[in-house]
């Protein structure tokens, strides 16, 4: 029978989220440099990725970053309302609707134009600023090609909105010997040329990399602002800014041939320290990593035992039994953001925004 023991009762008892505004800051700024004749925006839709687009943002306002791109009106007003009536230009990617003509006068918002009935309305009635996307490849959203070009060589209709943008979004721009990346660069720069004096925008962080032929008026990145790309690994020069940190709830001497969790998927092959952690798939730790994924203590990796349940998961700390009985607390993500993802069969984006409501979000350094 497994021999359980308390820690400290007065320890924390729920994860929480360290973020790092300055690594945040640092890896916006190499990004930039990447692209020195571009200016450098920043997306933080869905929550900044679900780090907290308020202090993400206002700290990037701080290394210079003006241009910010979220997904809907809702989270534009949020940002708006955390940045103020400065200067920062906020773009709505997922589209227009009569229906939110107050919320993006008065929030001052762009519209991000994504079919020719959106452009119609917006004409209709302006709403301020607004921004054409043009789908070169993506088949997602964006006006098509040959309504694109149409547009463009009638600028006559355009002619009483304030168009500020033309932008258009690599599908495979991660993957950088992919033959769409030129495809739809060359769509893009076709139609650009029939907008003369719009400013231009097709990179997000995969093609902020892929170099200076991408990167146009303006780039976009995201995943790369917050230490990660789309593909297997981010660049070495990227940092970790994230870590999702769960307190040790018990300790527990587990003996050879017992079982761990809903399940019973986990039969120990000798006897073992474990932890109990204050983390669950409600708090964004992946059900997929049960049995495959890791912690890490006092930097030691700690793998996860049997199935990952709503509130609680367990270790094996049987290597750094020390450390645990010393409080420490078990960290997921930072440097290993793309490593679970890849063990979750999913993407550092899905780890990031899938992070529980419930969980703290705490802003300073990663130490």
């Amino acid at each position: 029978m497994a021999d359980a023991r308390h820690l400290d009762p007065d320890r924390r008892l729920s994860a929480r989220l360290l973020v790092d505004p300055d690594a945040i800051a640092r890896n916006y700024a190499r990004l930039a440099a990447r692209a020195p004749g571009a200016e450098t925006s920043a997306v933080v839709k869905a929550d900044a990725y679900g780090l907290g687009a308020p202090a993400v943002a206002r700290r990037l306002v701080r290394e210079g970053c003006r241009t910010f791109f979220v997904a809907t009106a809702d989270e534009g007003a949020e940002l708006r309302g955390a940045l103020g009536d400065g200067e920062a230009e906020i773009w709505v990617l997922n589209g227009y609707a009569p229906s939110l003509r107050a919320q993006f006068v008065e929030q001052r918002l762009g519209a991000v134009l994504n079919s020719t009935p959106e452009l119609e309305a917006f004409i209709a009635a302006p709403a301020g600023p607004c921004a054409l996307h043009v789908d070169t490849g993506m088949n997602r959203l964006g006006v098509p090609l040959a309504e694109a070009r149409a547009l463009g060589d009638a600028r006559g209709a355009l002619s009483d909105i304030d168009l500020r943008l033309v932008m258009s979004h690599l599908a495979s721009a991660e993957d950088a010997a992919s033959p769409l990346n030129d495809r739809q660069r060359e769509f893009f720069v076709d139609i650009a040329a029939r907008f003369p004096g719009v400013r231009t925008s097709l990179a997000n962080t995969g093609g902020v990399l892929l170099g200076e032929a991408f990167h146009f008026d303006l780039t976009r990145p995201g995943i790369g602002l917050f230490g990660a790309t789309a593909g297997p690994a981010a660049p070495e020069s990227l940092e970790p800014v994230a870590i999702l940190e769960a307190p040790i709830l018990q300790l527990r001497e587990v003996g050879e041939g017992e079982t761990i969790g809903y399940g019973a998927t986990y039969v120990a092959d000798r006897p073992r320290i474990t932890a109990t952690i204050a983390a669950g798939y409600a708090d964004g730790l992946p059900r997929a990593l049960s049995g495959r994924g890791y912690a890490r203590i006092d930097g030691a990796k700690a793998p996860l035992l049997g199935r990952v349940s709503m509130d609680l998961a367990v270790i094996d700390v049987t290597d750094c039994a020390a450390a645990a009985r010393n409080g420490a607390s078990a960290r997921f993500f930072g440097g290993d953001l793309s490593a679970l993802a890849g063990l979750a069969g999913t993407l550092p984006y899905e780890l990031l925004t899938g992070i529980g409501p419930r969980v703290a979000r705490s802003y300073g350094g990663l130490a």
